[in-house]
């Protein structure tokens, strides 16, 4: 079985935030509980792994690349879990994934709003909205 693009953007979102909570956690043991809903469960896609591990391995840059576009006061820190774990996926996806893989900003964006939608509240995917179109026309 095939396993939709939408579908591993969600399930990455659910790895990173195990993972956020639970630092130690084994990451082929989280694939494995984020995939088990789907049947028959596939094999762990490798797009999935790319957004997992290079959300993590640019995580410094993407606090450098989000922070600027947060209103005065505002702080990486202070962002909502679930928000800046969105907000990573989609600049991570926009600025870092291959060629071959790239996303138009379009769908970058719209797959953020609907993490936003299942993962947080309309008040969240405003502002992610807000972030995003500010990032994506700036370059």
């Amino acid at each position: 079985m095939t396993i939709s693009r939408h579908q591993i953007r969600e399930k990455a979102f659910q790895t990173l935030f195990a993972l956020a909570g639970n630092p130690e956690a084994d990451l082929d043991t989280l694939y494995e509980d984020v995939l088990e809903d789907i049947e028959p469960t596939p094999a762990v896609p490798d797009y999935l792994k790319e957004l997992v591990t290079g959300v993590l391995s640019q995580r410094e840059v993407l606090e450098q690349d989000i922070t600027p576009l947060l209103a005065n006061g505002w702080t990486f820190d202070r962002l909502a879990r679930a928000d800046r774990i969105i907000l990573e996926l989609a600049i991570f996806e926009h600025k870092y994934v291959s060629a071959e893989e790239a996303v138009p900003s379009k769908v970058v964006i719209d797959e953020a709003l609907n993490l936003a939608k299942t993962f947080s509240d309309e008040r969240s995917r405003k502002f992610i909205n807000g972030v995003l179109d500010h990032a994506f026309k700036q370059q």
